[in-house]
């Protein structure tokens, strides 16, 4: 589609705006007080091609001057067994406030609302996003729209200056890094791992693809727990040195901390976890951070407290229904709220 507007207009993505996608997106996460960052190809490999996202469907820009402006992503996806409806996007500063934002989220709304109502799959036909708290603008246009929050919770960081946790592999089992020929096993514990978790979705191949063979990733910092042949537990351990440069930080993530059920409670996670924190001081690293569902089953939260992650922002997951605003004490359909 292609829409003028008092000098604005929106037209469908390609992949030639990647870079100026991604440029929005870090000036905008700045402007907002967060240490957040990405380049044109981070973005894409945070966004891959698979059965729920097509770039050139689903991504509407708005230029400005024939300068991209903002950007808004809007899909169908499957979650907890309900057809969702997802957007998330940015908006460069200088152009906030000016209606834009409103402008792309109507039009993707129109258009998610017309794809669910042809898609066979079952849904309850809601909305659903994500902001942190600092992004205001975000959350006003959220409020404005007629979301509601359903779930929260948190990006935290580890120091890893100083003393620094000590935690064993629990008896029989053993820790290694994630060698190739076993990154198959790897990633189909880690998915039956998250399967009991909020927002759950299948994973497809292209997850696959993005969690060991993107560029910015390297495999090899992985830490894997296991028992005999089976793979207890995970942690997806990255460095992101764009990010990092960008940033002046020296920092890794504790990607994918996963336990399989039949091995929890035992002190996997502890374990995965206190070994990441040298790992990654040892690659130079002075901070670690991690993201986590504030109401996660397995208790996380109170895990990483324990193990020295301090909470930095807070983050929201919003919903409503795809054909109205939410109404005093709506509940989504899995029950969040």
């Amino acid at each position: 589609m292609t829409s003028d507007q008092g000098g604005v207009t929106l037209r469908n993505a390609t992949s030639a705006d990647w870079a100026a996608m991604a440029d929005v997106a870090s000036r905008g996460w700045r402007a907002d007080g967060l240490a957040d960052a990405r380049t044109g190809q981070s973005l894409a490999d945070d966004n891959p091609e698979s059965d729920h996202f097509t770039m050139e469907r689903d991504v509407l820009v708005a230029e400005v001057d024939g300068e991209l402006a903002g950007y808004l992503m809007g899909f169908r996806v499957v979650r907890d067994g309900m057809l969702v409806a997802e957007t998330r996007g940015a908006m460069a500063p200088e152009h906030r406030r000016r209606g834009i934002g409103t402008r792309l989220w109507l039009a993707t709304r129109d258009r998610l609302a017309a794809e669910c109502a042809t898609d066979p799959r079952p849904g309850p036909g809601e909305l659903r996003t994500h902001a942190m708290d600092a992004e205001a603008g975000d959350r006003a246009l959220l409020n404005a729209m007629g979301y509601v929050p359903i779930r929260y919770g948190f990006e935290m960081c580890r120091y890893l200056t100083g003393s620094l946790p000590e935690h064993p592999v629990p008896e029989g089992l053993v820790m290694r890094p994630a060698v190739e020929p076993e990154y198959r096993a790897i990633f189909d514990a880690d998915c039956e791992a998250f399967q009991d978790h909020w927002g759950h979705r299948e994973n497809t191949e292209a997850d696959f693809q993005m969690l060991f063979y993107r560029a910015d990733v390297d495999p090899s910092r992985f830490l894997v727990a296991w028992d005999g042949d089976q793979v207890a537990g995970v942690v997806m351990n990255a460095i992101f040195d764009d990010e990092n440069q960008t940033l002046g930080t020296c920092r890794g993530w504790l990607e994918h901390v996963s336990v399989r059920s039949a091995w929890r409670g035992r002190g996997v996670a502890k374990a995965l976890c206190s070994a990441s924190f040298r790992l990654l001081r040892d690659l130079g690293m002075d901070e670690a951070w991690l993201g986590v569902d504030g109401s996660n089953p397995t208790g996380a939260l109170q895990l990483y407290e324990g193990l020295g992650f301090k909470v930095v922002h807070r983050w929201q997951a919003y919903g409503r229904p795809l054909d109205r605003p939410a109404s005093a004490g709506w509940r989504s359909k899995d029950g969040s709220s």
